[in-house]
């Protein structure tokens, strides 16, 4: 049974930092392609950043390029989510996503994911 549990979450001022943490259990990790999305109260779900299998690459939003860093552990089965200078605009439940072989072609949509997690809130006062 596949399960992924983010954490890390919660309330920080603007200009804040936050590290989102993910755990995922049930699956090859080590070939598992890694996301983070993010759906704001009344948005629908958006692409945050991605990472290939073996961290050779990284992909971001504009949004949040140069603020945020994605990374991962593969010994310890984790995904990481560096987020630096928070702005009131990052405020959103973020969720952490999977993508096995056969892998997506398109890994900004959420459809290709084929694993998610429950998410982790993270609020950024201004």
């Amino acid at each position: 049974q596949v399960q992924i549990v983010e954490s890390g979450g919660g309330l920080v001022q603007a200009g804040g930092s936050l590290r989102l943490s993910c755990v995922a259990s049930g699956l090859t990790f080590s070939i598992s392609r890694m996301g983070w999305f993010r759906q704001a109260p009344g948005k629908e779900r958006e692409f945050v950043a991605r990472i290939s299998s073996i961290a050779v690459i990284t992909n971001y939003d504009d949004s949040v390029k140069g603020r945020f860093t994605i990374s991962r552990d593969n010994a310890k089965n984790t995904v990481y989510l560096q987020m630096n200078s928070l702005k009131p605009e990052d405020t959103a439940v973020y969720y952490c996503a999977a993508d096995l072989p056969p892998y997506g072609g398109n890994w900004r949509d959420d459809a290709n994911y084929d694993y998610w997690g429950q998410g982790t809130q993270v609020t950024v006062s201004s």
